[in-house]
Order: C-alpha cells, then sequence, then structure tokens
C-alpha cells in the first residue's frame, strides 16, 4: 500500500515579477440564475517576492461588454471606485502537493480584508525560448460578496435574486524570475 504525503513547501526563491500580456485577472458570478457573468481587470500587477506571492488590481480598469455596467461596477454599489481605487491579495502561506497549489492569504476588497484561499495549479519553474526562468499560477478563490460589502442586487419578478452571492475569482499568472 503506497501513500501520498502533502508536499508543504513556499514558492520559489527569488523574485518572479508578472507577463502581463500572458496573464488575466478576473471573476465570476451567476446571473438570473441561468448564466454566469464574467469580467476582467485590464490594470493589474502581482509578483512572487520572498516566497510570497502579492497581487493588486485597479478598479477602475475593469472590463466587460457594457460600458453602463462597467460605470455600475464602479460605484458604491459594487467596487466603489472612487473611495477603494485597488483590489489587493498579499499571500501568507503555500501548500504543494504534486502540482497542486494552494496559498492561504488575505483579499482585501471595498476597503474589508478576509481571509482566502486561493487554489489551483502550479506549471514550472522552466526555460523559456529565451532563456528565462517562468513559472505559471493558474488559481481560483470562490468568496461571498456580502463579507467584502459588495451587496447590490435586485430582484427578478420570480422572487428570486438577480446575482448570487458566491462570486469566483481567477488569477492566471505568468511570471518571469527577475
Amino acid at each position: 500500500m503506497t501513500t501520498t504525503q502533502q508536499q508543504t513547501t513556499a514558492l520559489p526563491t527569488g523574485t518572479w515579477e508578472l507577463d502581463g500580456v500572458h496573464s488575466s485577472i478576473g471573476f465570476a458570478v451567476r446571473h438570473s440564475g441561468v448564466m454566469t457573468f464574467r469580467g476582467t481587470f485590464g490594470d493589474y500587477d502581482a509578483r512572487i517576492a520572498d516566497g510570497r506571492l502579492e497581487g493588486r488590481a485597479q478598479v477602475a480598469s475593469v472590463q466587460v461588454d457594457d460600458e453602463n455596467l462597467a460605470a455600475h461596477l464602479q460605484s458604491p454599489d459594487f467596487f466603489d471606485a472612487e473611495r477603494h481605487p485597488e483590489i489587493r491579495f498579499s499571500g501568507r502561506e503555500t501548500r504543494l502537493d504534486g502540482d497542486r497549489i494552494t496559498i492561504a492569504g488575505e483579499l482585501t476588497v471595498k476597503g474589508e480584508t478576509r481571509p482566502v484561499e486561493l487554489v489551483g495549479v502550479a506549471t514550472g519553474p522552466v526555460v523559456d525560448g529565451y532563456g528565462k526562468n517562468r513559472l505559471g499560477l493558474d488559481l481560483e478563490a470562490r468568496i461571498d460578496r456580502n463579507d467584502f460589502g459588495v451587496s447590490w442586487n435586485a430582484e427578478l419578478p420570480t422572487g428570486d435574486r438577480m446575482l448570487d452571492d458566491e462570486v469566483v475569482l481567477t488569477a492566471n499568472l505568468a511570471l518571469v524570475e527577475a
């Protein structure tokens, strides 16, 4: 009989900077009970330093297919970009089990900071075609948006709510060793 032990380790040593061309930060929420609404942020950064993942996204850079909806997402009903211009993540502990990764940390949205776990897959480090060391992290966290003061909703004719409370955050990060 063989057993698999979970390996606890840190992210790679050194400093790893974001390759923004090959990365994305986004969110998804169930809308009207029948579809998933998705958005992304155009201005964001992430890096690994001292074995810890840190990241931020500028709320004003939220991207959706409707400019009126983008403005509503920046309003106090949702992110309140004027008073809270950034969303931040600060990692504390990393656990690796093969290529599966869990990063425990703190997420700050709309001035509220709560513990979250990012889970997903780590790939690398590998040497790319230009001789640079690269690391890939495909991460996801599920949060209750109400915990962060993002509580706007509307009632549908059925009496159901327009938006689910659970939001899936995604970070697909390509990092290059500095």
